[in-house]
């Protein structure tokens, strides 16, 4: 694993943190791309807006001068922009799809023929939101939903050579905030999702034990979608 190379988005803090960080461990040769500074780690850091096609295309080209290959692209940049129907601005709505759908279609479209050099995979960053949602939330859930989408597609087109998956995050925290007694108890699995749970998986789909798994979607969320919430 120690040639490998790894492309992850959104990966100066939170779950795009913790991915950098695990598949560092594995011996993966990371490169992370965010929009914001990040402070030192393990991976070759790039400032670019994922959502840019000409940014995306200079990334991936970047990679090719210096790492020389691509095994394995991780799209995870995102952002949620709350506003009620009518107060939600069309450039809101256009800049939530750019970044959070628009984005990784870019990716798998720049990093393909990398990608099927190695036999490699890509793995989307959905949400649980894109099958259940709070109030004021349409241009996240309509993101979040189009990748579920857009990964099985890009799984068949682009298979047998690339495999397509996709993880599907509930409440993880990424920010250190205080959890109560009861945040953790109303989780079938008894607690909140932390950062490794998610990378976990990642580090998993982009590994050879996954090699027959493709187009599927990996909802982690601690068995709360399954759940039946009702007022009593």
């Amino acid at each position: 694993m120690t040639d490998r190379v790894a492309l992850v988005t959104g990966a100066a803090r939170g779950i795009g943190r913790g991915i950098v960080e695990r598949l560092a461990r594995d011996g993966f040769r990371v490169v992370g791309v965010d929009l914001a500074e990040a402070s030192p780690g393990p991976a070759r850091m790039v400032r670019a807006d994922v959502g840019d096609p000409d940014a995306v295309s200079a990334v991936v080209a970047g990679i090719e001068a210096t790492e020389g290959r691509l095994d394995a692209v991780v799209s995870n940049a995102g952002m949620m922009k709350r506003a009620p129907l009518d107060e939600l601005a069309p450039g809101d709505w256009d800049r939530v799809i750019r970044t959070n759908l628009t984005a990784a279609f870019l990716l798998a479209r720049a990093s393909a023929p990398l990608l099927r050099r190695q036999g490699g995979a890509i793995v989307t960053i959905a949400s649980t939101r894109a099958r259940q949602s709070e109030p004021e939330t349409e241009a996240y859930a309509a993101s979040k939903g189009g990748l579920v989408a857009l990964t099985h597609a890009l799984a068949i087109s682009l298979g047998p050579a690339i495999r397509v998956n996709c993880v599907s995050p509930g409440w993880i925290a990424t920010r250190g905030e205080p959890l109560r007694a009861e945040d953790h108890a109303q989780h079938p699995a008894g607690r909140v999702g932390t950062v490794e749970d998610v990378a976990g998986l990642v580090a998993w789909l982009i590994g050879p034990e996954a090699g027959f798994v493709t187009g599927a979607e990996f909802v982690v969320d601690g068995g709360m979608t399954r759940k039946m919430i009702y007022a009593e």
